[in-house]
């Protein structure tokens, strides 16, 4: 008799397009483990990542303002399942594997840094670091005690290749590559109108008319291009005149936003955080939690890396707390 996990992986071949990430098909794990009865590989990628520690963090580290004073910015969490609920919404309409996509979703910002892409620079500019391999490390050698959550070969890809540069080997991976620029660029204005730093009539009547004139209307317009340019085709892409307006959006949102003054004011401060940060646990290595020193003796890493994995897995609110504990005069008491 069929397990019900084995009565689902059936049923993909069914009802999923023939392009799909088949859970039965999956290239596997590093390791190898006995089956679930219930959940197919790419369902247990996605509860490991759910419940894992480095998700939960998300919720203090910052999406693209730091530390804003307020109750309705993003933080890495919430676009992080802004981002999922786009994807999920385009893998359902061409049919391909949801839970591979909302893994790939959920896990794919599991290695920024605390004070978002301010932190990965400064941590860059000390020692080779980008975010989406700091993910894969996440996911493969840091969580659970530094043995990783083990998961598939096509989620790590997913998480690997999420960025402009490279092409996931998954169509479930182009869609989370897609849905995470949808989400943060409509997400950031939102954000920016919110902080004064950018005016809601500031933004060209070019996008306007092409995108929409609100958030939903935008993200609802990218997303439905999206489906209706990738239906039944082996790649995930936009049409060619919504693919020019959404980027040079995104350099708008470049000039406007994320190169301000006000923008470029508070990353360097959080830049000189993350370095003098780097530089005193660089030369205080005993002060480095044993977990770190154990994964760096057994995977044989150097103290720059293990450094780096330390720093980059701190929110927000513990990295300022480390820094007031070293760099700080601390009050006391007579």
């Amino acid at each position: 008799m069929l397990t019900i996990r084995e009565q689902v992986e059936n049923r993909e071949y069914e009802y999923l397009s023939p392009y799909a990430a088949f859970s039965k098909a999956s290239k596997g794990r590093d390791r190898e483990e006995v089956e679930c009865d219930i959940r197919p590989v790419y369902q247990r990628d996605r509860d490991r990542i759910l419940h894992s520690k480095s998700f939960r963090r998300l919720r203090q580290k910052t999406q693209v303002f730091l530390l804003p004073k307020g109750d309705h910015y993003r933080t890495r969490l919430t676009h992080t399942l802004e981002v999922s609920q786009n994807a999920r919404t385009i893998a359902k309409a061409l049919r391909l594997n949801e839970d591979l996509v909302e893994a790939i979703a959920l896990g794919h910002d599991l290695g920024h840094t605390p004070f978002g892409h301010a932190g990965e620079k400064a941590l860059n500019h000390v020692y080779e670091f980008k975010h989406n391999e700091q993910s894969v490390r996440v996911v493969e050698y840091l969580e659970h005690q530094g043995k990783g959550l083990n998961l598939t070969w096509e989620t790590r890809d997913g998480l690997l290749n999420h960025q402009t540069r490279n092409m996931p080997g998954t169509l479930e991976g182009q869609v989370l590559r897609l849905s995470d620029k949808i989400a943060y660029i409509n997400h950031d204005i939102e954000d920016a109108i919110r902080g004064g730093i950018l005016r809601e009539d500031e933004i060209p009547k070019k996008f306007i008319q092409t995108l929409g004139d609100t958030s939903g209307h935008r993200i609802d317009t990218l997303v439905k291009d999206v489906i209706i340019n990738s239906m039944d085709q082996p790649i995930i892409s936009m049409s060619a005149e919504v693919e020019r307006s959404f980027l040079e959006l995104r350099e708008f949102l470049y000039e406007h936003i994320y190169r301000s003054p006000v923008a470029k004011q508070v990353e360097e401060k959080a830049k000189n955080i993350i370095e003098q940060l780097y530089h005193h646990f660089y030369h205080n290595f005993d002060l480095i939690p044993k977990q770190f020193i154990d994964t760096m003796e057994r995977l044989e890493l150097t103290k720059e890396r293990t450094v780096c994995d330390y720093i980059a897995g701190m929110t927000d609110n513990y990295a300022i707390k480390m820094y007031e504990t070293y760099f700080m005069p601390q009050r006391w008491e007579v």
